[in-house]
């Protein structure tokens, strides 16, 4: 036997050199790991590299440092096999070539600050205003809702300003709200105006899917520079991978759980989910998944209320998640299956017209399509009163435009038409707002005053 190999009495005690050096690794954090698993490239794909050596260390999700010929690359675990893993890149071009080296690296979940207001950030929870390093939190944020029976119940109303929101639709604290409406019908000025509700401490932005163009005069000029200052914005632009377009969401939603443990009451505004469901599929088929629905594979609508269900009230002694996010129907078609799957996990969905945006009203929202099912909980009894009332006029107003149109409406023949006739165009004129008319302090009254001053007005003799 060799002098010099350790003795078998050693080995059953932990004393071999092997033990030494594991020992000393434990004493480094794993961002400083003294040996990282590691593997090569043999496959290349546009949209993944396949790599072999690291399967027996390979969880679903790890991130994997990549070494190219222009420098660091980094993607994400989608796939495991006995032989090899699958990785998806977070960059558009990764730069991968056969046997270029791999290795796992040990990620924490992020730690957002009280200093990430004010700032933008990317899908990784990296800055990208040129304002500096972040500065990371103490506790790393979990990414499971809270339990059901744990949360406190919604039952605050707050105004956000928007009149035909504030009548047709309340919004309580804790509530997730959707906006359904096609390209082009002002979707994100209204999730501006809303964002600039002064009813919360923290507002976080996800664009997902946006033009890069357009990110700088949505954050400065649509959400301005004071609502800014408490605004956590988080972006991923249309040229941007897959894996970053699905992480924008979940970046947003893990700053937003930092700030609620915090008792803040948060706005989260996502625009749009429904890209965050096209960079799922696009991920999923990518992998093999079969699709189910309109190109959809099934863990698309497995994926959505996982991220949604973080939303919503905390539990006692935390604040609350309000999220709003906007819905592209494709094709204005609101029975598209990420549609109707998202307006099941929501508390209510505001439906944006493209007919009544070609009128000239914005916000283009039909008040009869539209519904928040917490909307009991804002409105006082005189309230919901009344917004049946109206309800009823503009229901009846636009059911009989067809009639009135071909000249076959009879003044004095039907008094409701006749009070709908004359009030529901006033109503109209009183719902249309811009942002920069300001945001309305109490829309029912603004309501009263704009219908009173019109009929003033139609009573005046002419001169």
């Amino acid at each position: 036997m060799d002098a010099d190999a350790p003795s078998p009495e050693a080995e059953d005690n932990g004393n071999t050199p092997l033990h030494a050096l594991e020992r000393a690794m434990s004493r480094f954090s794993n961002d400083r790991m003294l040996l990282r698993t590691g593997g090569r490239i043999d496959e290349i794909s546009p949209s993944h590299y396949r790599v072999r050596g690291i399967s027996g260390a390979a969880r679903l999700g790890d991130v994997v440092d990549h070494r190219s010929n222009s420098g660091p690359r980094s993607g994400e675990i989608v796939r495991i096999s006995p032989d090899d893993v699958l990785v998806a890149p977070y960059e558009t071009n990764p730069d991968a070539g056969i046997g270029d080296a791999v290795f796992i690296k040990t990620t924490r979940a992020a730690a957002p600050h009280a200093s990430w207001r004010g700032r933008v950030i990317n899908a990784l929870g990296k800055p990208v205003d040129g304002k500096g390093a972040l500065i990371a939190g103490k506790e790393e944020r979990p990414s499971t809702p809270p339990p059901a029976l744990a949360r406190q119940r919604v039952e605050t109303g707050f105004s956000t300003g928007v009149r035909v929101i504030d009548i047709f639709t309340p919004i309580c604290f804790g509530q997730r709200l959707g906006i359904f409406a096609g390209s082009g019908v002002g979707k994100s000025t209204l999730l501006a105006m809303l964002a600039s509700a002064d009813a919360f401490d923290t507002v976080v932005v996800a664009l997902v899917g946006e033009r890069g163009r357009e990110v700088r005069e949505f954050l400065e000029d649509t959400i301005g520079p004071e609502s800014l200052k408490k605004t956590v914005a988080v972006v991923a632009t249309s040229d941007e991978s897959a894996m970053m377009r699905k992480r924008a969401p979940e970046m947003a939603m893990r700053v937003a759980e930092h700030f609620r443990d915090q008792g803040d009451r948060v706005l989260l505004v996502l625009d749009s989910i429904t890209r965050f469901a096209h960079a799922l599929r696009e991920a999923a088929i990518g992998i093999g998944e079969p699709p189910v629905a309109r190109g959809y594979p099934a863990s698309v609508f497995t994926d959505l209320p996982k991220l949604l269900e973080r939303a919503g009230p905390g539990t006692d002694g935390n604040g609350s998640i309000t999220a709003i996010l906007s819905v592209l129907v494709d094709g204005d078609d609101h029975n598209d299956p990420v549609a109707d799957s998202i307006r099941g996990i929501l508390d209510g969905h505001i439906v944006l017209s493209r007919k009544i945006g070609e009128q000239g009203r914005f916000p283009a929202v039909d008040p009869l399509a539209s519904i928040s099912r917490l909307a009991p909980k804002a409105w006082t009894k005189e309230q919901r009163v009344l917004v049946s009332k109206l309800r009823s006029l503009i229901a009846r107003f636009e059911d009989t435009r067809d009639i009135r149109l071909l000249g076959a409406y009879q003044p004095g023949a039907d008094p409701d038409l006749d009070l709908a006739v004359k009030q529901v165009p006033l109503i109209y004129e009183a719902l249309t707002q811009s942002p920069q008319d300001g945001s309305s302090a109490d829309p029912f009254a603004d309501l009263a005053r704009h219908l009173r001053s019109r009929e003033r007005v139609a009573d005046e003799p002419v001169e």
